[in-house]
């Protein structure tokens, strides 16, 4: 693969060269890891940045609805919009099983739009490993919001906030255990709560949960990257479009604080260590799956299964192999 020819189409906004190299960032092959990164570290220089937002909520909340009618009233902003949306896998076959991208239909036939669906695989935290490559990908690309869609809600889905600028977090009418909001986990991860299906017979339900959520963010420790009001909950349609321009708004109003306070710089150049680490880890697990390792693991588990040897004296001396 040219790579040189590659990252050029990429700064030209080629959708299918952007599309290509976010299949090329996703392969676990050895050559193709290394053109990936040969190409992250061309495109480092291009200096191009997006608003990251990271979006979560519990299933048939209307993800899918909220980011399509919110990425249409940012297209008819001006802005171009990329969204990563991080399916379940199949066991069986390990693709995407929920196919968002034919829920966007709107959104999907705008040009101003990218949408790309990824498996999650078995990575922990909804995230897909190398959707963080893949939003530097589509800032180099020139979209101006990148939305992260994550599988669902739970305590391992705060992965989500190591790629992100600013968390969102989706939550319906009545969902049950409004105090869930004074819980340690994804709660205190999320800059903005939203209560969305606020139409209809549910609005009112709906400004009740959010008033409760209110309350209850008030519990929580103040954070330092967070201005006064902050975190907040609010009450959105998505089927409606109602709500969506005052989310926008608080959105751009604590994304200008934190820049201004010096957060945003901090914050990245944090998540920067943070993935540095990650891809050592999974580099040292990366070599557990080499023939040798693999021979060398059969036999201790041979010797821990039949008493030979301890588990901890196993692991030793199995670590002390791949050193």
């Amino acid at each position: 693969m040219d790579i040189a020819d590659l990252r050029d189409r990429i700064l030209k906004q080629e959708r299918r060269a952007l599309a290509r190299a976010i299949t090329l960032v996703e392969s676990a092959r050895e050559d193709h890891r290394a053109q990936a990164s040969a190409l992250l570290e061309s495109l480092r220089g291009a200096g191009r940045q997006a608003l990251r937002v990271g979006l979560s909520g519990t299933p048939g909340v209307g993800k899918s609805t909220f980011i399509e009618s919110f990425g249409m009233m940012l297209i008819g902003q001006g802005l171009r919009v990329a969204v990563l949306a991080v399916d379940p896998s199949s066991a069986r076959s390990g693709g995407s099983i929920l196919g968002d991208k034919t829920r966007m239909e709107r959104l999907s036939r705008d040009k101003n739009a990218f949408i790309r669906p990824s498996p999650s695989q078995t990575h922990l935290g909804g995230v897909a490993r190398r959707t963080r490559e893949a939003v530097a990908l589509c800032e180099a690309a020139g979209f101006d919001v990148v939305l992260i869609e994550t599988v669902g809600v739970g305590q391992s889905e705060t992965v989500v906030s190591e790629m992100s600028d600013l968390f969102l977090l989706l939550l319906a009418p009545a969902g049950g255990d409004e105090l869930q909001g004074v819980k340690r986990g994804i709660m205190e991860m999320a800059d903005v709560i939203l209560v969305n299906k606020a139409d209809g017979a549910l609005k009112t339900t709906a400004m009740r949960t959010c008033a409760d959520y209110a309350g209850a963010l008030r519990l929580l420790r103040k954070r330092p990257q967070d201005p006064k009001g902050f975190p907040k909950a609010m009450t959105v349609s998505a089927l409606e479009e109602e709500g969506l321009m005052t989310a926008w708004e608080e959105i751009n109003t604590l994304t200008e604080w934190r820049k201004q306070e010096g957060h945003w710089t901090a914050r990245r150049a944090a998540q920067a260590q943070f993935w540095f680490h990650e891809e050592v880890r999974q580099g040292l697990l990366a070599r557990l799956h080499k023939a040798q390792a693999r021979k060398d693991l059969q036999l201790l588990d041979e010797k821990v299964a039949s008493g030979v040897i301890t588990p901890s004296q196993a692991a030793q001396e199995m670590l002390a192999r791949l050193a």
